[in-house]
């Protein structure tokens, strides 16, 4: 498998990233199986691994600490996030110089190694300046924990934000972004992966099988959406995902048909097609891939040989058009402003 290189950090990854977020209580416990996708991952030429501290409770980086004690660690790639509730404490999350040096320890014990190649922020802190957060992930760089570090679902704004401060300041800066993108969530092309480009950051997409509407499952005759909703995993989050009494759910099931049928087309997987597509990007270093069994990791493997034709990306531009967002709701992240009505609302005493 051909090599990238991770924005403009000189590391090389595969094209396909292996994600970890379905090893463990949130999808497959059998951590003997687990193992055996990392390992197949591996001998197929995958050399990058994402996980997260949050990822069932730290199970996920326990599992993938396991695969990487039978191998040479040296030629492996792994990236893992901070900033996720990993408790009921309130600072046993987030950005801060406290949380990020216990949180950067404890996953190291977990992953039974002594550096990380990639550590990422997993979503903005808005409690926490990012001067504070840039400081305490340059230290930690300095002192040879990690070897970078980068932000993910981050907006373009804040991209940019923590970038001028790191100039500003001379801090250590994000070096890559990970961004939710896939032919269903296509909003990053309009800000995220220009930005990133530009400051030279490696893009590392989330779900670029939209959470398993592009895994060939759906469309016509297909399988029947309620049921994969049963069939889902304990993750926080996961239930009514494909429920077809949501009426965008329904416009997915729609469009998915339609990208079916210009898969076939073209001779490819819906999976094959998804990928390529996601790779196509010239700001896309590599995708993250998550499977739950082996065989949904074999179905992937193929995608990096895939190149799609202009009039592929085309017709999936039509169906799709850039930079949209077929549900806004899979994009991961929200800013506070618009969650938090105290944020946007003067209180009766100032009026």
């Amino acid at each position: 498998m051909d090599t990238h290189t991770l924005g403009t950090t000189g590391i090389r990854v595969s094209p396909l990233c292996l994600g970890t977020m379905m090893f463990g209580a949130w999808g497959n416990g059998d951590h003997d199986e687990s193992v055996a996708i990392v390992h197949r991952a591996l001998d197929a030429g995958i050399n990058f691994i994402d996980t997260a501290d949050v990822y069932s409770a730290g199970e996920s980086e326990v599992i993938v600490g396991k695969a990487l004690a039978a191998v040479d660690r040296s030629s492996v790639v792994l990236a893992t996030k901070v900033g996720s509730p990993m408790s009921a404490d309130p600072n046993a999350r987030g950005a801060s110089r406290r949380w990020i040096t216990a949180a950067c320890e404890a996953s190291l014990r977990r992953l039974g190694t002594d550096y990380l190649d990639l550590y990422q922020v997993h979503r903005p802190d808005g409690t926490t300046d990012v001067d504070e957060t840039l400081g305490v992930l340059g230290d930690l760089v300095h002192a040879g924990k990690i070897r970078a570090f980068g932000s993910s679902t981050f907006p373009a704004e804040q991209i940019v934000e923590a970038q001028w401060v790191a100039q500003r300041r001379g801090r250590e800066r994000f070096r890559t972004e990970q961004p939710p993108y896939s032919m269903l969530v296509r909003g990053a092309e309009a800000h995220v992966l220009p930005t990133a480009r530009s400051y030279g950051m490696g893009v590392i997409p989330w779900s670029p099988l939209a959470g398993g509407w592009l895994s060939g499952g759906f469309g016509a005759g297909r399988a029947n959406t309620s049921e994969r909703d049963r069939r889902l995993p304990g993750r926080p989050g996961a239930g009514g995902r494909f429920d077809l009494a949501v009426p965008v759910n329904q416009r997915k099931l729609e469009i998915v048909t339609e990208l079916a049928g210009v898969a076939a087309d073209a001779g490819l997987t819906m999976v094959e097609m998804a990928l390529a597509f996601v790779l196509e990007h010239p700001a896309v270093s590599a995708a993250i891939i998550g499977p739950r069994t082996m065989e949904q990791l074999e179905a992937q493997l193929s995608a990096p040989d895939v190149r799609l034709e202009p009039a592929v990306l085309d017709r999936i531009d039509r169906i799709v058009p850039p930079g949209t967002d077929v549900n806004p709701e899979d994009v991961g992240w929200w800013p506070p402003a618009l969650v938090d009505p105290s944020l946007r609302r003067r209180s009766a005493s100032i009026r």
